[in-house]
């Protein structure tokens, strides 16, 4: 499962990660974000040495959630090398995700 970061850890897990990192901005009562987190879970098992998978509570965590302009819940963004290369709002298909992440592993 996706180890849920806050504002005091997202700088070194997510911007200063090795590896292509997928971030879900999630809420707890968001019934298009529990669906996508099992596709998440998926995606993590299945790339868990080339990709980082993590998640932000967007109703926790509202500095980075207006920081990154994330509107809706769910919304991935994709970070490579400290950048944001990738967003996708909504509940999309692991076969989406994984067009999403390929061309960065």
């Amino acid at each position: 499962m996706a180890l849920r970061l806050n504002q005091d850890n997202f700088q070194e897990k997510v911007l200063k990660a090795e590896k292509p990192v997928l971030v879900d901005f999630y809420s707890d009562t968001c019934i298009p974000c529990k669906q996508l987190a099992g596709i998440l879970g998926d995606i993590e098992d299945e790339y868990e040495n080339q990709i980082l998978v993590y998640k932000v509570n967007v109703n926790y965590e509202q500095n980075l959630t207006a920081e990154y302009k994330v509107m809706s819940a769910p919304t991935l963004l994709l970070f490579v090398d400290g950048e944001e290369k990738s967003r996708k709002r909504g509940v999309i298909d692991e076969d989406a995700i994984k067009e999403l992440i390929e061309p960065y592993i």
